[in-house]
């Protein structure tokens, strides 16, 4: 993955904006990228089994709401990385914003995506939030969104899925709602750099 390429994509094509009503609670989410074994994967975090846990089973990308004493949404996504897995911003080599998604929940997200150096060891996680840390297969997320046909279409939420390779206690970990639809903005952007990849 060319990273400067990527980057001068997210800046060329538009992105989802922040709606102009003040109904949404601002939050933010970041993608981190890293290399294991000459590939690509994205890390992102199975949220507890938890009884009345919003977020109960879902798939996430690292994130939270965008506190009043954070100067920026990019820096409340360093902030809540550094929190939830100990990720200190300076592994974090910034590529861009995905930008603003909104939730049923009446939340608003900026997802950023950004590229993590060095290896995972170290990890620390809040097991009451989180069950488990995910290490999802770049290549496997897009051969699902070139099998089920979304280059150029995003169907409705219900019906937008991407398996992450990984097992859980009900068989594959899936990843639907708002990430699946950041995940699929974000593959959509990989196809315009590379058609090739998606072939």
């Amino acid at each position: 993955m060319d990273i400067d390429k990527l980057r001068y994509v997210l800046q060329q094509h538009e992105l989802p904006k922040s709606p102009s009503v003040g109904i949404f609670h601002p939050a933010c989410v970041l993608m981190p990228i890293f290399a294991k074994k000459d590939e690509a994967y994205i890390l992102a975090v199975l949220k507890a089994d938890t009884e009345g846990y919003p977020w109960r089973n879902q798939v996430a990308l690292p994130g939270g709401h965008v506190d009043s004493s954070d100067d920026s949404t990019v820096s409340a996504a360093y902030r809540e990385l550094s929190e939830e897995l100990s990720i200190g911003a300076e592994r974090i080599e910034m590529i861009g914003s995905l930008g603003h998604f909104q939730t049923i929940r009446q939340t608003e997200i900026e997802a950023f995506v950004g590229l993590l150096n060095g290896t995972l060891t170290g990890l620390r996680y809040d097991p009451q939030e989180i069950s488990e840390v995910l290490e999802i297969r770049l290549a496997d997320l897009i051969k699902t969104h070139h099998r089920n046909k979304y280059q150029g279409y995003r169907p409705d939420i219900a019906n937008l899925l991407y398996p992450t390779g990984v097992s859980g206690n009900n068989g594959d970990i899936v990843i639907w709602g708002v990430t699946a639809v950041i995940v699929h903005f974000f593959l959509e952007h990989l196809r315009r750099l590379s058609l090739e990849t998606f072939q």
